[in-house]
């Protein structure tokens, strides 16, 4: 081969290495994919282990705690942060009493369980916002012990009461009643504690009763349990 056809055969070699090369970068993906240009290509990079997020679940709700008086039979619930100040007064005749503090330390119900009471009465008239038997105290006293919000009206007074009652604090003759929670040899009283203003007149009362701090204090009086 003369010099001249060799530099012709060489160069025309190389330029069609050149489009093969060409045509393997800009053919079809391997994967089947649209093709893409090298400089217009573009890969997803993996986020840092770090910041992957992770599937985490929501904290369950604080749970009621239950406190047990020192007979062991008698308990109720109260909300998780609360506490309860509890005093064995007499072990022979047996006294106990017990103040539960809500979390931010403000007394919110006052308690009495003990084999020594005496009811009180008064010249009252009394109207009744709420009353509902307690499911956990059920065949452990007649009447069955009701959580009871009411308003008694004397001299020209409205004094609220939020508590344990035995039955309604109302006869169904309409009689106003004093009874006192009996359980077994025992007598007990739970008594919300209104320490701030007295509410303006009833419907300031309900709006209370139907709003947080009421719900809360319904659902201890109703979580009291005797067996």
């Amino acid at each position: 081969m003369r010099p001249s056809q060799r530099i012709s055969f060489l160069l025309a070699a190389s330029a069609a290495a050149a489009l093969s090369l060409a045509g393997c970068a800009e053919g079809p993906a391997a994967d089947g994919g649209s093709s893409t240009a090298p400089a217009a290509r573009t890969t997803a990079a993996s986020p840092p282990a770090a910041i992957i997020p992770v599937a985490t679940s929501s904290p369950a709700p604080a749970g009621p705690v239950t406190f047990t008086f020192a007979d062991g039979r008698l308990s109720f619930a109260h909300p998780e942060g609360w506490r309860v100040e509890h005093e064995q007064v007499s072990a022979s005749p047996a006294v106990e009493t017990a103040t539960v503090y809500d979390a931010g330390g403000k007394e919110q119900v006052a308690i009495y369980y003990s084999q020594v009471g005496d009811a009180t009465a008064g010249n009252v008239s009394r109207f009744i916002l709420e009353t509902d038997p307690v499911p956990g105290l059920i065949g452990a006293a007649v009447p069955t012990p009701s959580s009871s919000f009411f308003v008694d009206h004397a001299f020209g007074t409205a004094t609220y009461h939020m508590g344990l009652t035995a039955g309604s604090p109302i006869s169904p003759d309409g009689q106003v009643q004093y009874g006192l929670v009996m359980l077994g040899d025992r007598i007990l009283t739970a008594d919300v504690l209104f320490t701030g203003p007295s509410f303006a007149n009833d419907q300031a009362a309900k709006d209370w009763y139907w709003g947080d701090e009421g719900r809360t204090l319904k659902a201890l009086l109703m979580s009291f349990s005797y067996r």
